[in-house]
C-alpha cells in the first residue's frame, strides 16, 4: 500500500522528510483556523505574554552599528573590498534591527492603550504568540524559515559576528551563512584576487578545497576560509574527503571547513565532483531581484564525488546556509 522509498531509488531518509513536510503543512493549517484575537481588546493573559515576548526580544537587541565610525576604521581601498562588503551588510542589518524594535516598541504601548492597535501590530502581535516570524520584518530581513525563537537568536549571533569583524578586525576563518547578501561576499573574495593579480573578473572563479582541519590559525593568502554550511541528501566523509550516502535518520549533516581559493577558470583543476546547488534555506526557491541574483540561489559548490552526478541529484542533494529550526 505504501511503496518505500528505495522502488524510486531514493534513500531511506526521502520518508522522513516527506512525513516532516507533511506534519508542518498540517500544523500551518491548523493555526490559520485559529481565531485572530491575539492582541487586540483580548484577555488579559494574551497581552502579559506578548508583553513579556517583546520586552525579552527588545532587551537583547543591540544598538545601531554607527556606519560613520567603522567607515573610518575599514575605509573604501581597492585591493580589500571587504571593507565594502562590511559597510553594507552593516547598512542592510541596521534596517532590519530598526524595524524590529520600532515594531516592538508600538506593540508595548498599543497593549497599554496609548496607540491604537493597526493591522500591521496586530499581525505582529498574532505572529509573536505563534512563534513565527512577523512579516512586518521579513520584508526587511535576509530569508529564513526558522520559528520566532530560532530567528531571534540567529539574528543576535550574525549581529555579534559583525560586531566582533568590527572590534577585531577581518576574521580569518568567515561564517558564510550569517551574511546579509552572501553573494556580494563572494564577489569581494573574486575582486580581491583579480586587482591583486591583475586578472579580469570574468576569467576568475572559485576551486572549492574541502580542509580536514578543525580551526585555522591565519587566513589564507588568496581567498578566504568558510564555515557554517550544511549537506541535505547526503553527507561530506572526512576520511575519504568526498560525498557519502546519509546515515540513517540523519538528514542534514555540517559541512567541513572549506578554502574557496579564487583562481583563473581555465587553470581551476577538474576532479570528479557533484556540482552542488547552494541555497539560503530548505525552501529551495526564490525571486531574481534587481541585482541580478536570487533571493535564494547562492552558488554552485564542486564538491569531490566518486558517484556520478544523476547520483545525487536523485537523492535531492543540496548545500544550505541554514537549517529549519
Amino acid at each position: 500500500m505504501i511503496p518505500s522509498p528505495e522502488v524510486f531509488g531514493l534513500h531511506p531518509n526521502a520518508a522522513i522528510t516527506k512525513d516532516l513536510k507533511e506534519t508542518r503543512e498540517f500544523f500551518s493549517s491548523c493555526l490559520l483556523t485559529q481565531s485572530s484575537g491575539g492582541g487586540g481588546g483580548g484577555g488579559g493573559d494574551s497581552d502579559a505574554m506578548l508583553e513579556r515576548i517583546a520586552v525579552d526580544i527588545s532587551s537583547k537587541l543591540p544598538g545601531d552599528f554607527d556606519l560613520e565610525a567603522v567607515q573610518a576604521m575599514y575605509p573604501v581601498d581597492y585591493l580589500q573590498s571587504m571593507n565594502t562588503v562590511l559597510a553594507q551588510e552593516l547598512i542592510r542589518f541596521n534596517r532590519l534591527i530598526v524595524i524590529v524594535r520600532k515594531s516592538l516598541a508600538d506593540l508595548k504601548k498599543a497593549i497599554k492603550g496609548l496607540v491604537v492597535m493597526d493591522a500591521d501590530l496586530e499581525a505582529v502581535a498574532n505572529a509573536l504568540l505563534q512563534g513565527a516570524r512577523p512579516a512586518m520584518w521579513m520584508k526587511r530581513s535576509y530569508p529564513s524559515l526558522k520559528p520566532l525563537g530560532g530567528y531571534v537568536s540567529d539574528l543576535l549571533r550574525r549581529l555579534d559576528f559583525l560586531q566582533t569583524w568590527i572590534d577585531k578586525g577581518m576574521p580569518d576563518l568567515f561564517w558564510v551563512s550569517g551574511f546579509f547578501f552572501t553573494q556580494a561576499f563572494l564577489t569581494g573574495a573574486l575582486q580581491n584576487f583579480a586587482r591583486k593579480h591583475q586578472h579580469s573578473i570574468d576569467s576568475v572563479g572559485f576551486s572549492f578545497v574541502m580542509l580536514k582541519e578543525t580551526s585555522v590559525q591565519s587566513a589564507p593568502e588568496d581567498g578566504v576560509y568558510i564555515y557554517g554550511l550544511f549537506v541535505e541528501g547526503c553527507r561530506f566523509d572526512k576520511e575519504t574527503m568526498q560525498l557519502a550516502e546519509s546515515e540513517p535518520k540523519i538528514l542534514f549533516t555540517d559541512m567541513p571547513f572549506m578554502h574557496l581559493k579564487p583562481m583563473e577558470v581555465s587553470t581551476i583543476p577538474d576532479v570528479p565532483h557533484y556540482m552542488c546547488p547552494l541555497y539560503k534555506t530548505s525552501e529551495r526557491r526564490g525571486t531574481l531581484s534587481t541585482t541580478g541574483h536570487s533571493t535564494n540561489f547562492v552558488m554552485y559548490l564542486k564538491i569531490p564525488s566518486s558517484e556520478p552526478e544523476a547520483h545525487w541529484v536523485m537523492r535531492g542533494v543540496a548545500g544550505l546556509c541554514g537549517l529549519d529550526d
